[in-house]
């Protein structure tokens, strides 16, 4: 199956077990391009968020006009913070962001429960580095994109140039099938 990308300077269309790899400068600007990757050509998708809550996660979906409908938000941060949570239909938890083995069920979960054309996107893999080991969220970045693979679907996954350092990042751009390069000033360069 062929997914669309609506990214500049990125191939019209990758295949399904895609895996992209986002690396920008700070997150600013990662919200333009997760969201416009998360509304084409897209059944159903999924947010792993280590970085906000599913209120704000849901609260960036209704800002970019995304459609809710289609999402599913697995939030990684609120029960450690102690926040009130109800898990439903559409917003899953995990006890913290360094749960990595809940996250990939929670991904292995949504993939087989829903059908069409699936998406997922990881924000970010930097902050479960923060959180847990590098060498186990390295390790678990190969088990989600092994179930895109699985099930046919693609992926976007977050990583800061700013917190790892060269030889790291060189680690993830060769495990990802593609990568787009977020530059400060907001221009865009993709290698596929």
């Amino acid at each position: 199956m062929d997914y669309r990308l609506a990214i500049e300077g990125a191939p019209e269309t990758v295949s399904g077990g895609t895996g992209v790899l986002l690396l920008h400068p700070s997150t600013g600007e990662t919200d333009r391009i997760d969201t416009d990757f998360l509304a084409t050509d897209t059944d159903h998708f999924l947010v792993i968020s280590t970085r906000t809550t599913a209120r704000e996660v849901t609260q960036k979906l209704e800002y970019y006009d995304v459609d809710e409908s289609r999402a599913v938000i697995l939030d990684t941060l609120s029960v450690e913070r102690g926040y009130s949570r109800r898990s439903g239909e559409r917003i899953h938890y995990v006890s913290s962001p360094d749960d990595l083995d809940g996250i990939v069920s929670q991904a292995r979960d949504f993939l087989d429960s829903h059908d069409g054309k699936l998406r997922l996107t990881v924000d970010s893999v930097t902050e479960l580095a923060y959180y847990a080991d590098e060498d186990a969220v390295y390790d678990a970045m190969i088990e989600i994109l092994a179930l895109l693979d699985e099930y046919d679907a693609v992926g976007l996954f977050h990583l800061s140039q700013e917190v790892h350092d060269a030889e790291v990042t060189e680690k993830y751009v060769e495990l990802f099938d593609g990568t787009i390069d977020l530059d400060a000033d907001g221009s865009v360069s993709c290698e596929f």
